[in-house]
């Protein structure tokens, strides 16, 4: 199986450069994986698609203001994107710079913050922030919202609070549970009150889900490794509604991998740890039942999972619906709801 095999051609007007406003204004496409039949719809319409009973999985985690920039002690520009808060004054990060950091080097970050480079883990750099101000305060105050690359503008006031679900309560991501952008109170409590349940997962999203695959078959590529939490509550509540046989449905597909991740024998089970589960065509699912999820990238990891989720040729075929009916793609675009393709 290709990289190609998941290309589809998209005019790039079609990319959401802003969300929709308020946040369930956004579209909806019906994604039947049992015969490959889609509906167009309306996001303020997922009620009708779910009945009491369902059990909605949610990813908590919260983005973090991780996009930083200064110069280097010698004078050159940086960026910095932290990929992952290791204690109070240590990060793993991404530094964009003319030349490589020795280990040891200033970072003078704008805003008046300053690091020192400790040496390469992989493709990260550790940074030690040089104070006694915890790293999170200094990334509230002078951080920005890592908007995707995408996104062909520079980040906005409004986005610290856009781009974030109305939930999300750990911080660490770098990028969004971008299915969960169209949920806002109001949707949350009618669903509450049709006998919608709910369960929180933590996965920290990491920049390397936006890392295009750099093999051409899918085999070969390995997954960016991130940090998931599956607390006893969110395993009780799950494994009860397998076992009555009510539908789990999966917000997004980072929460996907994380129940997936922590499956046994059809089973959830606690897990505290990093998880770079790749998920693909052919894989059997154990746990998720329906997906919501936005519309990805081609040749990303995270089409080859919808497809492996919604049957393959019913996933690509929506994606050219999608784009007929100029529905808006990516972080702040509009959604799809999927039901499992039949093994």
């Amino acid at each position: 199986m290709r990289k190609s095999d998941f290309n589809y051609s998209l005019p790039p007007e079609l990319v959401a450069q802003y969300p929709a406003s308020p946040r369930s204004a956004s579209r909806l496409l019906h994604l039947d994986g049992a015969n490959g039949a889609c509906r167009d719809m309306k996001f303020a319409d997922l009620p009708a698609l779910l009945r009491a009973g369902d059990l909605l999985v949610f990813n908590d985690t919260r983005v973090i203001p991780a996009r930083l920039l200064g110069h280097k002690d010698s004078g050159g520009r940086i960026e910095v994107l932290v990929e992952r808060l290791l204690d109070a004054h240590r990060v793993l990060a991404q530094v964009r710079s003319s030349k490589p950091l020795r280990p040891g080097q200033k970072l003078f970050l704008d805003g008046g913050a300053t690091a020192v480079a400790q040496g390469r883990e992989g493709e990260f750099q550790v940074l030690t922030f040089d104070t006694e101000t915890p790293v999170t305060e200094i990334l509230d105050r002078i951080g920005h919202v890592p908007l995707p690359p995408y996104i062909a503008r520079v980040d906005e006031g409004a986005d610290r609070e856009r781009y974030q679900t109305v939930y999300a309560r750990h911080r660490g991501a770098v990028a969004a549970p971008t299915a969960g952008l169209h949920f806002d109170e109001a949707m949350l409590g009618r669903l509450k009150e049709m006998g919608v349940d709910s369960a929180f997962v933590t996965l920290h999203v990491g920049a390397g889900t936006f890392q295009p695959l750099r093999v051409d078959d899918i085999r070969e590529h390995r997954m960016h490794a991130e940090y998931l939490r599956v607390l006893p509550e969110a395993c009780d509540r799950i494994n009860a509604a397998k076992k009555e046989g009510r539908r789990v449905v999966a917000v997004g597909t980072t929460v996907v991998r994380a129940l997936e991740t922590a499956a046994r024998d059809g089973r959830v089970n606690v897990y505290e740890g990093e998880t770079d589960i790749f998920i693909y065509p052919g894989y059997r699912f154990q746990i998720v039942d329906a997906l919501l999820t936005n519309f990805h990238l081609p040749g990303s990891t995270l089409l080859m999972l919808v497809c492996a989720f919604g049957g393959m040729e019913n996933v690509l075929q929506a994606y050219r619906h999608a784009v007929e009916c100029k529905y808006r793609f990516y972080s702040y675009g509009d959604a799809m709801f999927v039901t499992r393709a039949q093994a």
